[in-house]
């Protein structure tokens, strides 16, 4: 027996075929790819309120969508209740505008394999966490080398806040040395939803913005009602086989400013962009300081301590812009499109994590840059 997701073949046999002639064996269509988006958000910011929305809106999509119960903190917050009398659903069950919908207790990867055997009846997979749960983790089951030819791809990360309470839940303090989760939420995500922004004035809204910024400045934020987002706004964002050079320009916008409420800068974007090319060992010696051993050394001895990675970047011998890709430890580097002609080769990064300085990081890669400058012609 074959497994999901591998060709097979069919047999094609017409009304005057002999008994004794070979059928024509016709191979089956591969089934495409199936993104995954990880949907994130503190206790009550209103995760429950979009998969509502989403399961009960009538689209063209059909949407699987995953209660995820694995994780800390997850007898805390409620489930999704959109099942009879308010029950919560055991095993797969269709609903009526084509998603599919369960609330999953066992292992994510044993809910993904069992989803998969359903393959055919969706084309999108949205997997919602706990409140209380770091999305990197969670990205890592899904985010996995093209070459493993896995059936899903991670799409994105969006995080979903509370207008009301974001500046409280991002600003709690934790022990030393930790980073609370609200934070570490927002620092991953692709797409921000600023959501409840009826409950609160302008004024606020304004800083509960700032303050998301200062944290994530490359994502976008769309600030909602009751969680009413445009369904191509969430889906098939290419979080992780696109570098989106407006985020890029966002992230220079996105700087601190008087006024917005005291945050823990330990967490936050920045933006590096130096002129030349790397070499190949100097992309290894990029992952491998910032990534697995962080022993970039900063003026306050903290080293950085990256939660997510993207952007381009020059290498000798390639003729095509390299996408560089990465979640916490987890890093892909993938050629992409030529450089455009007459155009100077860079490596233009965005960082998001902790105990980030600019300058240092910027002097490091620097450090990693040929002597010879590479046009296009």
């Amino acid at each position: 027996m074959l497994d999901d997701g591998q060709a097979t073949m069919l047999v094609e046999a017409g009304p005057d075929d002999d008994d004794d002639e070979a059928p024509e064996l016709v191979e089956a269509p591969e089934l495409p790819r199936v993104p995954v988006t990880i949907l994130s958000g503190y206790l009550g910011a209103g995760k429950t309120t979009l998969l509502n929305y989403i399961l009960t809106q009538q689209h063209n999509k059909k949407i699987a969508v995953i209660l995820n119960e694995f994780g800390e903190g997850s007898s805390i917050e409620k489930s999704l209740n959109v099942g009879h009398a308010g029950e919560l659903y055991e095993e797969w069950l269709e609903l009526r505008n084509g998603c599919l919908c369960c609330s999953v207790k066992d292992n994510g990867v044993k809910a993904i394999e069992n989803l998969m055997k359903k393959r055919g009846k969706f084309d999108y997979i949205l997997l919602e966490t706990t409140g209380l749960a770091d999305p990197g983790p969670i990205a890592s089951l899904f985010w996995v080398d093209k070459q493993l030819e896995s059936e899903v791809y991670l799409d994105g990360i969006i995080t979903v806040l509370d207008s009301k309470y974001a500046e409280k839940n991002l600003t709690e303090t934790r022990p030393e040395g930790q980073v609370n989760e609200a934070v570490r939420q927002v620092a991953l995500g692709d797409l921000l939803i600023l959501n409840k922004t009826d409950l609160v004035d302008e004024h606020q809204l304004l800083l509960t913005t700032q303050l998301v910024r200062n944290i994530n400045s490359s994502a976008p934020i769309i600030q909602t009602l009751r969680c009413r987002v445009d369904l191509d706004k969430l889906l098939d964002l290419h979080a992780y086989d696109q570098f989106d050079s407006r985020g890029y320009e966002m992230t220079l916008e996105g700087r601190f400013v008087q006024g917005a409420p005291h945050l823990d800068q330990r967490v936050k974007t920045v933006t590096v962009e130096v002129d030349g090319s790397v070499t190949q060992s100097g992309l290894d010696t990029l992952a491998e300081v910032l990534l697995w051993e962080r022993s970039l050394a900063t003026p306050t001895g903290q080293s950085p301590l990256v939660y997510r990675m993207k952007g381009l970047v020059s290498v000798v011998g390639e003729e095509r812009r390299v996408m560089l890709q990465a979640v916490k430890e987890l890093y892909e580097a993938e050629p992409v499109d030529p450089w455009p002609a007459h155009t100077p080769r860079t490596c233009k990064l965005i960082i998001i994590g902790e105990n980030l300085d600019e300058d240092t990081i910027r002097q490091f890669i620097s450090s990693l840059i040929t002597n010879t400058p590479i046009t296009i012609p």
